[in-house]
């Protein structure tokens, strides 16, 4: 019996392969790449995304805790691991242990680390983080040398990379560049005295935006998932023509009726039809992860035609109007994202409509919401 889903995603990992092979293209076949997997590979699934990629030819992965480390291990062994967050100092052993580098923004984390990997026989490589305008993590630029020196002296630990974070490279070019200014005056005086395997600032928007500060890795996220990251500067029509959205989520018609003028749809009654007006619920809300603040703003495809949501998104299902589609049934697919017919709704348009930004759309698609992954499949 062929399984039937009322709310689910699907992932082309053909479209990954084409995006990361794009980014390699982009920056040179000599540069490193680090692909950020964090928050579940972005909503698209951790250990499958994780799979594909070492198929695919990812140098490092980067994430945001151990959880996501151990599930990466559990796919394949070896791979260089970044932890992008901060250790707990309850997390260090267990970093050491599982060969999981660490980002470093303080003497007392190193000595941490350094004390650790000492007593577990083990030599921990660590990347000082600079912070060159995030105001997050990071050792200030007028601090880092003195870090750095420490570093190197400490037993069990090795300086394998230096980094910093563009805070705003989708939008503002002279504070990205000054940023870079800063990062590469302090990297050009310490690659004068060691040797660093790991030297990287550009995340997506920089990979797309400032191709000359690539060093000699680069830090890609949500541009190996297809979604080129908003703001005000245009973005490369290289990008545009030759990026692909991987995921496409979808749900389905489960009821269809028509109410009269002056009827409150869902709760409370912030939709009033005006007329006569067909209605179509289908099977997904915001226990699926679909914003409520999509609310009577967002769209949906339904036979290829965008479909208003009408009324508050609800825990399990939502309300659209559907009175200028004929033909609708009860089964019938609902793109949420994605593709049907001639039309599309892009996760950077459903971001608008709920005023957030893509990453948060991406991240939002629950548990509850099957992968279902096409193309090529990784072994």
């Amino acid at each position: 019996m062929k399984k039937v889903y009322r709310c689910w995603a699907e992932i082309d990992l053909d479209a990954l392969r084409g995006n990361l092979a794009w980014i390699r293209h982009r920056v040179g076949r000599e540069v490193k790449v680090i692909t950020v997997v964090k928050a579940d590979a972005y909503g698209h699934g951790l250990k499958s995304i994780a799979a594909l990629l070492m198929q695919s030819g990812t140098d490092v992965f980067g994430v945001a805790n151990l959880a996501e480390a151990g599930a990466i291990r559990s796919v394949g062994k070896g791979w260089p691991i970044l932890m992008l967050g901060a250790c707990l100092p309850e997390e260090v052993e267990i970093a050491t242990r599982d060969e999981v580098m660490p980002t470093i923004s303080s003497l007392h984390e190193a000595e941490l680390f350094s004390r650790t990997a000492v007593r577990l026989g083990k030599v921990v490589g660590v990347h000082i983080k600079i912070d060159t305008g995030m105001g997050r993590l990071g050792v200030s630029p007028a601090d880092a040398n003195d870090l750095i020196s420490r570093v190197a002296s400490l037993p069990g630990l090795r300086l394998a990379g230096i980094y910093t974070h563009y805070a705003s490279a989708e939008d503002d070019a002279k504070f990205s560049r000054n940023q870079c200014k800063r990062f590469t005056e302090l990297v050009d005086s310490i690659l004068k005295q060691q040797t660093v395997e790991y030297v990287h600032v550009n995340n997506s928007a920089a990979v797309l935006f400032e191709p000359c500060s690539v060093f000699d890795t680069v830090r890609p996220g949500l541009l190996v998932y297809g979604v080129l990251p908003a703001g005000k500067r245009r973005l490369p029509k290289a990008a545009m023509q030759h990026v692909r959205p991987a995921l496409s989520w979808k749900c389905r018609v489960s009821f269809v009726k028509e109410v009269p003028a002056k009827m409150p749809l869902s709760y409370g009654r912030s939709f009033i039809t005006r007329k006569k007006t067909r209605v179509a619920t289908v099977t997904a809300g915001y226990g699926d992860g679909y914003l409520r603040a999509g609310s009577n703003r967002a769209k949906v495809l339904i036979q290829g035609v965008r479909c208003p949501v009408l009324g508050r998104v609800t825990m399990d299902q939502m309300l659209v109007d559907v009175t200028g589609v004929p033909g609708v049934e009860v089964g019938d697919e609902v793109v949420l994202i994605g593709a049907q017919g001639k039309e599309g709704i892009g996760v950077a348009e459903l971001a608008k409509w709920c005023q957030t930004i893509p990453w948060e759309i991406l991240t939002n698609i629950t548990y509850r919401v099957p992968r279902i992954y096409t193309g090529q499949q990784a072994a």
